[in-house]
């Protein structure tokens, strides 16, 4: 998977590139699309690997995806709605969100 393709994604969802968790957010859904495996140890793995990339904590990776999912679920619901191939009563949270844009990416569904 490329990693212009995460990047287009979110910027369809209303995240951009002058947001810090953007590049988080994209990191952290591009190496779920490499290992799915990732997604059962968000907080023990793919978390620590993202903080390890960009010099920071575990805690500031998931607040700053939550901020990602957020931004995502204010600006355009119907598509976060639409890859997740199901209605959603809330905003998905930090963990459920990554499973949402890579499993999309991955199936084709995200349309990229």
């Amino acid at each position: 998977m490329e990693i212009y393709k995460v990047h287009t994604l979110l910027r369809r969802l209303g995240a951009n590139a002058t947001y810090k968790g953007f590049f988080l957010t994209a990191a952290a859904v591009w190496l779920c699309t490499t290992k799915q495996s990732s997604l059962l140890l968000v907080t023990k793995d793919l978390y620590p690997k993202v903080a390890q990339m960009y010099g920071t904590n575990w805690r500031a990776v998931e607040r700053n995806i939550r901020t990602v999912s957020a931004l995502a679920w204010e600006k355009n619901p119907a598509l976060l709605q639409r890859l997740a191939g199901t209605a959603l009563a809330q905003r998905p949270n930090a963990s459920y969100f990554l499973a949402i844009l890579s499993v999309s990416l991955l199936d084709g569904s995200a349309g990229l």
